[in-house]
């Protein structure tokens, strides 16, 4: 593990917790070289396909899904730990479905059932992306 500070690979781990149902694994480290602290996080990978709306396939990538509802939330009183959240929540929610390959749709529609519950604002936006809306009574129908 590098130190986010010098870039040195020693470290020793201070601290180790498991958060989120034990999904994860946090642990605070010390670097050996400059003495600064860090956390890092350690998860399993989830690999995953993923079905697009044109039969297209392609690996799960959890960062993509971030960047997603990250825009949906821009200049939105939502907190980045929120968004890690959303993200988290997402992700294990395509875990409990044990398939390997999972169609878009279900990914949006859980991220999209998540924002609602967080912010309108964000939540109108992601879904005006995702369900690609050809017009003002479609939106409509669909907010409702």
């Amino acid at each position: 593990m590098l130190c986010p500070h010098c870039k040195k690979s020693k470290s020793r781990v201070i601290d180790k917790r498991d958060t989120e149902e034990d999904k994860i694994i946090r642990r605070r480290r010390q670097c050996l070289k400059c003495k600064n602290r860090f956390t890092t996080y350690e998860r399993a990978i989830l690999d995953l396909i993923i079905i697009k709306k044109g039969g297209k396939r392609e690996r799960f990538d959890r960062e993509k899904l971030k960047t997603g509802i990250m825009k949906a939330c821009e200049k939105r009183p939502v907190s980045l730990r929120k968004i890690e959240r959303i993200v988290n929540e997402v992700e294990a929610g395509l875990r409990k479905l044990h398939k390997t390959e999972i169609k878009s749709r279900v990914i949006g529609d859980l991220v999209m059932k998540k924002l609602k519950m967080t912010d309108k604002v964000a939540f109108v936006r992601f879904a005006s992306y995702y369900k690609h809306f050809n017009d003002v009574p479609s939106f409509k129908k669909s907010l409702r």
